[in-house]
């Protein structure tokens, strides 16, 4: 048999520390919402190990706070830093929107699968004008935590594309866990959370150390028999 390359149908980002170098902004907030809420302050390395995941997990994680109603009032402590007071830059990685427009180009369907909620999602499009790159999306407050499958599912079955003509790129061992229980493909980005160490135990696709990277790889990566 001949072999032939196929290119995904569907791209599926996670946002942050993935398309946004927002890491150093979460990790910022999360210690100030501990000092101003009376808690111990996580290290860096400690939020940074758990961004990707919804608030509440990750405040179960960090802070050993599983009441409800004290989740809600820690987290609306950070979002008030993360959206009003809070100025550490989080722009778009270099490279990025160059990337969306080439797959946009290329009649690719792109979606994310991101720990914000909708809102937070919402307002990083308009930030960055990215709104239109992105047929499907799912977030921390509609579907469980990554590294459950279930926004994966969901963009698929919105789709219409099934999990092996897909791909998941993220940068944390959350988002590939994710994929993995969808059935998916993924890749991982050692720009964001989580070293290339992390991210090979979960055996993704590929490894890229730089978003301009993506497309090529896209059309390199899957081999079937014909």
């Amino acid at each position: 048999m001949s072999e032939r390359l196929i290119q995904p149908a569907l791209v599926v980002f996670d946002w942050d520390g993935t398309l946004m170098d927002s890491v150093p902004r979460i990790v910022s907030c999360m210690q100030k919402m501990a000092a101003a809420a009376g808690l111990s302050v996580p290290s860096e390395s400690a939020v940074k190990d758990i961004i990707g995941l919804s608030l509440w997990v990750a405040l179960e994680r960090l802070f050993d706070c599983y009441d409800a109603q004290e989740q809600q009032q820690l987290i609306a402590i950070y979002r008030e830093f993360y959206v009003h007071t809070d100025q550490t830059p989080s722009p778009l990685f270099p490279g990025v929107e160059e990337v969306l427009v080439d797959l946009q180009r290329q009649n690719i369907l792109m979606g994310v699968a991101t720990g914000k909620a909708r809102v937070g999602l919402e307002r990083a499009w308009q930030e960055t004008n990215t709104a239109k790159f992105f047929q499907v999306s799912r977030c921390a407050d509609e579907a469980k935590s990554k590294p459950a499958p279930q926004m994966l599912e969901e963009i698929l079955q919105h789709t219409g594309v099934n999990a092996a003509s897909a791909i998941m790129i993220g940068d944390s061992c959350f988002d590939l866990q994710m994929a993995n229980h969808a059935g998916m493909p993924a890749a991982g980005v050692t720009w964001g959370v989580h070293d290339e160490v992390r991210l090979r135990v979960e055996k993704p696709r590929f490894i890229l150390n730089d978003i301009r990277e993506l497309p090529e790889r896209l059309r390199q990566l899957n081999t079937v028999q014909a």
